[in-house]
């Protein structure tokens, strides 16, 4: 039986240094992402590294930096919908990407119930992750406030209703994008518009109403309106007493896909079709929008520039360089529906 070969010896950073023929303080540098290294010491250092299969003890940087070198993508929801409203995994997604390109580690934290934010609470401020993507907040939750109060370096995607100007924000312009999309259902001749909104005590509840009423004017009839929670099922039930209430609707607006989804669901069962005799529009273009039947004629948000600026702001903040809120474009996408 042959003998085992001996395990090999993990490189060091000493090796590097020899192999790249620079200073032990130049390989710490250039892996410690420190500036003052040369471009040629760099690209020594990069080589040597490759060649030498060194990977960095995180631990110990983290040890003498103060920092974790990871973030927090906190989402202030029930965990059921990480899984279920696509607008999260998005976002997601595209934070883990930007993080990764920095060399940064991405922690999932859900923190739907009183519980879970005593827990994030107690996590992040005992420096396990160097800051906060805060995902979904509502008005009424105490996490964002006490996360300030704590110093937790923090970056909100769409704006704190609860801590206005306070935090530093990634959002769209809720109210005009919503007022695009009731324009272009008025610009298709359609008078009586329903509108399906979400939670007031969310910026795109508030203000994507907003927006709607805006764009109607005098036109604006409070009983068309019905509010649900951004789920299929919400957008179904308020659809349906919808048209329980005014039999001449002839055009729907939803704040959200799925909940526009629901609405084609009650509309199937009704008998009513779409667009024909009703258009039904929604809001986020997350992906289920164009796999509805119709597909959905709705307002595009721009999730991987969301992700990668709420990823840029928040290391500036944690570097102690201050941010002003950005406000992001949308798109209006025009599909059969409407």
């Amino acid at each position: 039986m042959d003998e085992l070969a001996p395990m090999r010896r993990k490189p060091t950073i000493r090796d590097v240094a020899s192999v790249a023929g620079v200073s032990r303080t130049t390989v710490s540098r250039v892996v410690n992402g420190g500036r003052w290294v040369s471009p040629d010491a760099r690209r020594a250092v990069e080589t040597a590294i490759a060649a030498t299969g060194f990977t960095a003890n995180h631990h110990a940087r983290s040890l003498a930096t103060g920092r974790a070198d990871s973030v927090a993508f906190l989402l202030t929801e029930p965990q059921h919908l990480l899984f279920s409203d696509p607008n999260f995994a998005l976002l997601l997604r595209g934070a883990a990407a930007a993080l990764a390109a920095r060399g940064k580690t991405l922690v999932l934290l859900v923190a739907g119930t009183a519980a879970e934010r005593t827990r994030v609470q107690e996590y992040v401020s005992a420096g396990h992750v160097d800051g906060v993507l805060l995902v979904s907040p509502h008005e009424s939750d105490p996490l964002p406030a006490s996360l300030r109060r704590a110093g937790v370096s923090t970056v909100s995607c769409g704006q704190l209703l609860g801590l206005p100007g306070e935090v530093p924000t990634v959002s769209i312009d809720e109210a005009a994008s919503a007022r695009a999309m009731t324009r272009h259902l008025l610009g298709q001749g359609h008078r009586r518009i329903a509108m399906i909104a979400g939670p007031v005590d969310t910026p795109g509840g508030r203000y994507r109403l907003e927006g709607f009423r805006e764009a109607l004017g005098n036109a604006f009839d409070p009983l068309l309106v019905e509010a649900g929670d951004y789920s299929f099922a919400s957008g179904a039930s308020a659809m349906t007493r919808l048209l329980g209430r005014d039999a001449g609707i002839d055009a729907v607006f939803a704040a959200s896909d799925l909940m526009a989804a629901g609405a084609l669901s009650a509309l199937r069962q009704a008998g009513i079709r779409v667009p024909e005799d009703l258009a039904v529009a929604g809001f986020d273009d997350s992906g289920i929008a164009a796999a509805q039947e119709p597909p959905l004629t709705t307002m595009r948000q721009p999730w991987d520039r969301i992700s990668e600026t709420m990823v840029g702001m928040l290391l500036d903040v944690v570097d102690g360089v201050p941010r002003r809120p950005v406000i992001l474009p949308t798109e209006l996408v025009v599909r059969a529906s409407a």
